[in-house]
Parts: C-alpha cells; sequence; structure tokens
C-alpha cells in the first residue's frame, strides 16, 4: 500500500516548503518535489493546500465513568470525530477512582480501545492512591509501554490523592523517568466554599466558577510544584486557565523545576459568561478548571505565541445537555463536567489563532503536534513529517468556508459548544499511517486500525 500526496505546502513547527510526500506502508518514505507515482499509489492533489503533521490532542476522556453517568463518546464515535477535525493520536486520561485497582483499571480502558478505536492512541495513567500494591502496578503499567502519571488535586474523595500520595508518586515518577501530568486545584478550598455556596441557596450553574476562582486554581499549581522542586520529578499542568495560574508556573520554572504547560481550546475561546447563561443553558459550559474572565484569553494566546504555554487540548469530556447534565439543575457540584471539543479543535485554533494573528501556523502546529509528541515520548514517530516518521498526516483547506453545527458532528452528544461559529478553513484529507482516514468532514477509515501506542520512559 502506497500514497503519494504531491503540490502541498508542507508546515512543520520550524519550516514550510512545498514537495511531495511519498508514504509505503505505515510510513513517510521519500520527500521531494515531482515523485513518481508507482502502479497502485494513491495520488491526492494537494495544490493550494496546507500539509501538516497529523494533530495529536494529549487530553481527552472517551470511557470516563463520572459522577455517576458515563461520557457519551466511545472510541468508535469518539476516534471518527477526532479524524474528521485532524487529530489522529488520542491520549486519554485512565481515570480510575480510588477505590480501583490500578493494573485492573488500566486494563479495562485499554479494552475500550482496542479492536475499536480508527486513531492511535495512548493513555496517561491516573495514580488516585499510592501504597505498595498500586507502586508495584505503576511499575508494571510503565513496563507495559506508558510514560506519564496524572493526580488530581481536586475531587476529595474520589480521584484526588494527598500530599503523601503527591510525594511518593512523583518520587517515583523520578526514579522512573516518567513525567506527572496533573489537575491543579486546592480540593479542600474547592470543598469548603462548595458547601458554602449551597448553604446559601446559591445552586446555578454560574456558581461552579465562585466555588473555585483563579486563585484556588493557582494554589494548586504552586502546592504541585513545590512538591517537583523538592523531588526533582517531570510535571506537566494539565488545561491551565488564568494568569494567576500561569504566573506561578513561570515563577517555578525559573527556580528550575521543569513543568510544561497545557492549555484548552476551550478557554482561550470561551468565557465565563457562557457558564452564567440563564434557564440551565449555562449548564452546557461547566467544566474544571472553570471558564475564566475574558481577560484572560490574551494572556494564554501571547503565551502560546511565546513559548511560555506548551500544547492546546480539549480535555473531551462529552455529557449529554438534555439527559445528563440535569443531573446537577438544583446543585451545581452534580453538573457532570466538560465541554465536548474533540472535533473542532484544530480548526478552531486554524480560525481564531493563525486567521486572527494571534499565533503563527508553526506554533499552531507546535502546540497542537509537535510539542505534545516530545513532551509525551513520541516524537519523531508522531508531530514530524521526515521520512520515518509514521504517515499522519492532514491536507488542510484554507479556502473552506463552513459553520459548526451538533447536526453535522461527529461527537456523540446532543450540543456543540460552538454551535453556529464559522471556520475559515478545515481538514479535507487526514491519513493515519498511510491510509486515508478522512475527507472533507466523512470518515472514511478503518474502526479497529488504531494502534495502542508504547513509551519509552524519557524525563531522567
Amino acid at each position: 500500500m502506497s500514497l503519494l500526496i504531491k503540490n502541498g505546502e508542507i508546515i512543520t513547527a520550524d519550516s514550510r516548503y512545498t514537495a511531495d510526500i511519498f508514504c509505503a506502508g505505515d510510513t513517510i518514505t521519500r520527500i521531494d518535489r515531482d515523485l513518481p507515482a508507482p502502479p497502485g499509489t494513491e495520488v491526492i492533489d494537494a495544490t493550494g493546500k496546507y500539509v501538516f503533521p497529523g494533530f495529536i490532542d494529549p487530553h481527552v476522556h472517551i470511557y470516563l465513568p463520572f459522577m455517576g453517568t458515563h461520557a457519551k463518546d466511545t472510541y468508535i464515535s469518539g476516534s471518527q470525530a477526532a479524524l474528521v477535525g485532524g487529530t489522529t493520536t488520542l491520549i486519554e486520561m485512565c481515570c480510575p477512582a480510588c477505590k480501583d485497582d490500578a493494573l485492573a483499571s488500566f486494563e479495562l480502558w485499554m479494552s475500550q480501545a482496542v479492536g475499536k478505536s480508527a486513531c492511535d492512541f495512548t493513555f496517561h495513567m491516573g495514580v488516585t492512591k499510592f501504597d505498595d500494591t498500586s507502586e508495584a502496578q505503576l511499575r508494571e503499567i510503565v513496563r507495559r509501554g506508558i510514560s506519564s502519571f496524572k493526580v488530581f488535586l481536586a475531587y476529595k474523595g474520589a480521584f484526588g490523592v494527598d500530599d503523601t500520595e503527591l510525594y511518593r508518586t512523583l518520587k517515583l515518577a523520578k526514579e522512573l523517568g516518567v513525567v506527572v501530568t496533573a489537575h491543579c486545584e486546592n480540593e479542600t478550598l474547592v470543598a469548603e466554599r462548595c458547601k458554602e455556596l449551597l448553604a446559601t441557596g446559591k445552586t446555578d450553574p454560574a456558581q461552579h466558577h465562585e466555588s473555585r476562582p483563579p486563585a484556588v486554581e493557582a494554589e494548586g499549581v504552586h502546592h504541585l510544584l513545590t512538591f517537583a522542586e523538592l523531588t526533582g520529578a517531570a510535571t506537566y499542568i494539565v488545561h491551565l486557565s488564568c494568569q494567576e495560574a500561569l504566573d506561578q508556573a513561570i515563577a517555578a520554572r525559573q527556580r528550575g523545576v521543569r513543568v510544561g504547560i497545557e492549555t484548552l481550546i476551550q478557554y482561550l475561546l470561551l468565557d465565563k459568561t457562557h457558564a452564567e447563561r440563564p434557564n440551565f443553558e449555562g449548564a452546557k459550559y461547566v467544566m474544571s478548571p472553570p471558564l475564566r474572565d475574558v481577560r484572560n484569553q490574551p494572556v494564554l494566546w501571547n503565551g502560546l505565541r511565546d513559548g511560555l504555554i506548551n500544547t492546546v487540548a480539549t480535555d473531551h469530556a462529552p455529557f449529554d445537555f438534555e439527559k445528563q447534565k440535569p443531573m446537577g439543575r438544583e446543585d451545581f457540584t452534580k453538573i457532570p463536567n466538560g465541554i465536548p471539543s474533540l472535533e473542532e479543535r484544530v480548526n478552531l485554533l486554524y480560525t481564531y489563532g493563525v486567521k486572527t494573528g494571534k499565533i503563527d501556523l508553526h506554533t499552531m502546529v507546535n502546540v497542537a503536534s509537535t510539542a505534545v509528541a516530545k513532551q509525551f515520548d513520541l516524537f519523531p514517530r508522531k508531530g514530524a513529517i521526515q521520512p520515518g516518521a509514521d504517515a499522519d498526516l492532514v491536507v488542510f483547506d484554507p479556502n473552506y468556508r463552513g459553520t459548526i453545527s451538533v447536526k453535522t458532528q461527529h461527537m456523540a452528544v446532543d450540543y456543540s459548544a460552538f454551535e453556529g461559529w464559522p471556520l475559515l478553513g478545515r481538514a479535507s484529507v487526514v491519513t493515519v499511517r498511510g491510509q486515508v482516514a478522512a475527507r472533507d468532514g466523512l470518515f472514511t477509515g478503518t474502526l479497529g486500525r488504531g494502534q495502542f501506542l508504547t513509551r519509552k520512559p524519557s524525563h531522567f
């Protein structure tokens, strides 16, 4: 099986040029001008289009038991949505509850993806308790090809670790060369503020933000990075939402702490007034940390442009508005958290980042692909256009004009947080390891073809 993409303008994190790309089997084998097409080769004319390395979402939830329900996507729907939007690799959060067995949970999450996913995938392994048994299991999970952990400094009694568990997790990560990704909020402050708000009858979705204002997130970042400084572990802050938290992370970097920073497409484009919409409409926009004041958006865009923020993810967590979000109609703490965005991340980043001049094309490729691959031990297999790399490619049409709608999305959820938003470009052809998997907004790939990506720790 061979594939030839001709005449496209290749855009990577650090270069831009016009050439043909020849792919044999799963990999890129040649890049040059005027390459011939051997008999049987599928040829794609990319004249007038960009060619990007396949995009990687470093933070998604596909299989997710949460607050007594389950997220709506499966790897069947979720991988199709990802590919249509130009994302060829998913890094999912494997999130066992505190009471669950780590190794059994890892195997459960694997079973949800293997034989179902149309795109490649790997996991961050959630550490929701730390004892002798879980430590041995975490070592085994790393041996099986996982090079990143996930800890929660929130969700007390469900996913959150205490300080002793956090310290020991970071010590183990340092020993193994594993990076620790972290949800940074102070769980005690969140819990106490939730009680106070509910006690005064403040139950609507807008109160979610008041239960965890920016200072709560900033304290969580400071807390994590104090522990990281003392253990020497490599860390990565997931879904950073505000200037106060960013300031804490940058200050730690200046002290020598190794910390990567992720923000979300939602924080770049939506603000807390969306969660304040009347008639419970605000519940569509409840996530943690919450959408912030609009003043934070330039800070985050500038952080991406200047390299202070490393990646853009989605924290994709799809819950239906009609049947699942109303679990919290009388109590905002019971609203299932999440703003589904997996399918639109790349198109939104291009339309509202590149086309408005906030970032350039190289930054877009870096924060949504190359920097992710480097952070999580996938580069140069992923995140690169070069001989020997996987033939994950996105032929992107900058002349496309369209509108986002729940009616046409592939995500298995009953609303779009970006309903009616115009798009000024989209993925035209998307390949996974040399096979075309999406064309012009339609999935054309093979369910079950996605591979589990084993990763070797490198953060020593």
